[in-house]
């Protein structure tokens, strides 16, 4: 599979941030982080924007960043968890690279997800299992998965540059 630009997509905590940052050093490409580039433009945190803004208004400037990363090329774009479920930034993603799911499951993700806030959509974990389940449906629209449960960044980038050759 040759292309010259790769999203990561999954659940929050799954660790696409993580893997951006060491598939990007391997392949000597740019990492992009599209929650990041949100709370630059905004200057302030995900957590802020949706308390002030609600839900919605975060989406709106979500797609709208997914939208100005599309004219980068050799680049490595970590998403946010729920970049991937929105049907236009899905086609979006899916016509400009390859989407790869980092699937971990709920159990695996729930010890990795701080429970201080800054994550405002996994303060009830009941609705957070709901919403697990519900994105899993979108994920499964990737064109690669891969099961980073247990695999470490190194790893999930070998498993990768083997995919890209």
């Amino acid at each position: 599979m040759k292309t010259d630009k790769i999203y990561l997509v999954g659940f929050m905590a799954a660790g696409k941030t993580t893997l951006a940052q060491a598939l990007s050093r391997r392949l000597g490409w740019r990492a992009e982080d599209v929650d990041a580039v949100i709370e630059a433009r905004e200057r302030r945190t995900i957590a802020e924007i949706f308390a002030r803004e609600g839900e919605p208004y975060f989406r709106g400037v979500e797609r709208q960043v997914i939208l100005s990363l599309i004219p980068l090329r050799h680049a490595v774009i970590a998403t946010g968890g729920g970049t991937f479920v929105d049907p236009e930034n899905r086609a979006a993603i899916n016509a400009d690279g390859v989407s790869v799911w980092l699937d971990v499951p709920l159990d695996g993700l729930l010890t990795r997800i701080p429970a201080d806030g800054r994550r405002p959509l996994a303060n009830d974990r009941l609705q957070l299992a709901m919403m697990y389940e519900t994105r899993r449906l979108a994920y499964q629209q990737a064109q690669v998965r891969l099961d980073a449960s247990l695999a470490r960044a190194e790893e999930l980038v070998e498993q990768l540059m083997d995919l890209l050759d």
